[in-house]
């Protein structure tokens, strides 16, 4: 993943900026819960696949593909460049980069919430 400096608006970009600090008000639908879990789960998991990864990020911001292939996604206040993976499963690496940004626009209080509750991967 690369980060642009150039901040890009939001999908959503009218919210306020409180939400986007703690989205625990838009927990993902159910479908994507489990790929969120699997993202912030220890150990890594090695088996998230990258359409399940661009549907949650598609759902939780907002992505555009560019004519080179990659996407430029922008969840909360981040927007990064992400190079699709060449097989279905994303990287150790891009599972790193994807907590970073999700933990930057709160979404490791949506995780705990998850966990709490006993739903697990």
């Amino acid at each position: 993943m690369e980060r642009r400096d150039q901040r890009r608006p939001n999908a959503m970009s009218d919210r306020s900026e409180e939400s986007d600090v703690s989205p625990s008000a838009r927990a993902p639908e159910y479908h994507h819960r489990d790929t969120l879990l699997q993202i912030f789960q220890h150990p890594t998991s090695h088996n998230i696949e990258w359409p399940a990864v661009l549907s949650l990020l598609e759902a939780v911001g907002s992505s555009e593909r560019q004519r080179d292939g990659k996407f430029i996604v922008t969840v909360g206040g981040e927007t990064e460049v992400i190079t699709p993976p060449k097989h279905k499963d994303i990287d150790v690496q891009q599972v790193v980069d994807l907590r970073r940004m999700l933990t930057s626009a709160g979404y490791t209080a949506v995780v705990d919430e998850l966990e709490a509750r006993g739903q697990e991967v």
